[in-house]
Formats: structure tokens, C-alpha cells, sequence
């Protein structure tokens, strides 16, 4: 988690100033798909700082009306952002270049938009460098995908898809720049703001599916679920370990549900003991499970002879 506070304020900061030099430039080169970069960046910025109150909020403790925790705000203010990529950056950009395709006008490139934008490129580097740190922390060697479709904290792949949308995104507006200078045409300008706006509409759409299944409440990792099966299985107490049902409230935060069926010889202050026992052990091997409820399953009664 402390890697992905990093990564976040590193975006933040990056966002910030590059947004500012991006729009000084499309103020005096009158460029389209400048004006849809610095759109771009400054909800980058606005973003970073909406993915930063959801990690603080998500850190609150339990309380009265919150007895799990408050873990799921990182998903709200997650899915926050993926709206307002979509709908501000990439809604915005797609419209700038309608609008620059529709009423075409002249633009005047110098070497300040493209040092602007190797700037640019630089700082996204060094931000999209942090990002990937935090997220090769949990990746451990797994696939890219496969890391983002398990992972409980998408603020650890939030900013991954910001930045490598920010990236593609300047490599766009070069070109698109860099053709109408070459032909004197405004049109490619704004084609590549519409551009833009489509890398963004996409990089949302794949940050909202990867958020909404955390939003909805999924299970905990199959690994962990084994793993509390074989550590009830052990007790001398247990002689059948029913249905597990896991939800994450949070990164950290588990809530599990345990079905056993005690052998026969157990009397029910003995259950009780086991009950207390397993859920100590099970909170003491695997701290993110924060609320343990074990049911004891009935036993069929015997058929009639």
C-alpha cells in the first residue's frame, strides 16, 4: 500500500504541472489535440487526487454503522474516476476534435510544443516508472491480466492505466501535430484529439469493468479459501469442512463464513471451544480476515431400521 501512496502522489504531481505547460501552449499554438492533452492531464490530476482520499478513507477503522471497516470506499472513489475519464477526459477530447474537424482553424507549432511535449513525456515516464514499481509488487510474477483480475486494490493498477494511456496519448498528439505542421492542414490535429479521447473512453471502460466485480463484492483469493479449508480440516474436532464463503470489504478486509460438521463425540461446549480455537488461529495466520463466522452444519439423522 505504501508503494501505490507513492505512486500516487508522484501522478499528482506530474499531472499537475505538465496540465499547466500543455495548455500555455494551446493557448498560443491554438492546437486541438494540445488542448485535449492538457484536458487530459489536468483529470489525471483531479483523479490522482480522488484515488488519494479513497486509500485515506478506506484506512478508517470500524465503527457502529460501518462494522467491517470503510475498505470499500477505494472501490467507490476507483470507479469515480473510471466516470470521469470516460465522461470528462475522453468526452471532451472527442468533442474538441469534432468541433476543430468542423470549424478548422489555423494552428502555429514552434519548438515550445515540442518541448512541451518531450517534457511531457519524460515526467509520464518517470510517473508511469512508479506506477509499474507498486504494481510489480503484486503482480509476483503472474501475468498482467491475470494480476489485475485477482487484485483487491485497484488503486494499484489505477494509475498503471492512467499513465500508459497518458503515454500513448502524447505519442498521438506528436503525430498529430507534427502532420499538420508538415502538411498545413488542421485536419490531422484534430483527428488525433479524437484520438485521444478514444485511448481515454477505453483506458475507463477497462478501469470500471476491473472495479465493479470489487464495488459488487467478490471472494477472496481461491488460495486463501484452501488454506482456511485445510487448517479447519486439522482440527481434531472437525470431521467435515462445508461451503466457505469469502467477501472482500476492502484490499485487507475479509469477512468469511465457515460451514463445519463436528464428529459426533463433540459435546457442545467442546464445539465451542474448537469454534473459538479455529477462529483464533485462522485470525492469527491470516490477518486480513477480519470477521470469522463458523456454523455448525446439522447432521442427517440416521435412516430408520
Amino acid at each position: 500500500m505504501r508503494e501505490t501512496r507513492f505512486a500516487v502522489f508522484a501522478a499528482i504531481a506530474a499531472n499537475l504541472g505538465i496540465a499547466a505547460m500543455k495548455f500555455v501552449v494551446a493557448a498560443v499554438s491554438g492546437s486541438s489535440a494540445m488542448i485535449s492533452e492538457g484536458i487530459h492531464s489536468l483529470v489525471d490530476t483531479g483523479d490522482g487526487v480522488l484515488l488519494w482520499l479513497g486509500l485515506r478513507r478506506s484506512e478508517r477503522p470500524p465503527d457502529e454503522r460501518h462494522p467491517f471497516g470503510h475498505g470499500k470506499e477505494l472501490y467507490f472513489w476507483t470507479l469515480v474516476v473510471a466516470v470521469m475519464v470516460f465522461a470528462v477526459g475522453g468526452g471532451m477530447s472527442v468533442y474538441e476534435g469534432i468541433l476543430h474537424l468542423i470549424r478548422p482553424r489555423a494552428t502555429q507549432h514552434d519548438l515550445w510544443t515540442y518541448a512541451v511535449l518531450g517534457g511531457a513525456l519524460i515526467f509520464e515516464g518517470t510517473s508511469w516508472m512508479f506506477a509499474w514499481r507498486a504494481f510489480q509488487k503484486e503482480r509476483r510474477g503472474r501475468p498482467i491480466w491475470e494480476t489485475i483480475a485477482s487484485s483487491k486494490d485497484p488503486s494499484s493498477f489505477a494509475i498503471l492505466f492512467e499513465d500508459s494511456a497518458a503515454l500513448a496519448g502524447l505519442v498521438v498528439a506528436f503525430l498529430g501535430i507534427w502532420t499538420s505542421a508538415r502538411f498545413g492542414t488542421p485536419i490531422p490535429d484534430g483527428l488525433a484529439s479524437i484520438a485521444i479521447g478514444a485511448i481515454l473512453m477505453t483506458t475507463a471502460t477497462l478501469l470500471a469493468r476491473a472495479t465493479l466485480r470489487l464495488v459488487v463484492g467478490q471472494s477472496a483469493d481461491p488460495k486463501l479459501e484452501r488454506a482456511i479449508r485445510e487448517f479447519v480440516a486439522r482440527d481434531t474436532t472437525v470431521e467435515r469442512v462445508g461451503r466457505i464463503l469469502t467477501v472482500h470489504f476492502g484490499p485487507e478486509t475479509i469477512v468469511a463464513q465457515v460451514e463445519i460438521l463436528f464428529a459426533p463425540q463433540v459435546s457442545a461446549d467442546g464445539a465451542a471451544r474448537a469454534i473459538d480455537r479455529i477462529e483464533d488461529g485462522l485470525k492469527k495466520d491470516h490477518p486480513q480476515l477480519k470477521q470469522i463466522s463458523i456454523e455448525a452444519a446439522a447432521r442427517a439423522p440416521a435412516p430408520a431400521p
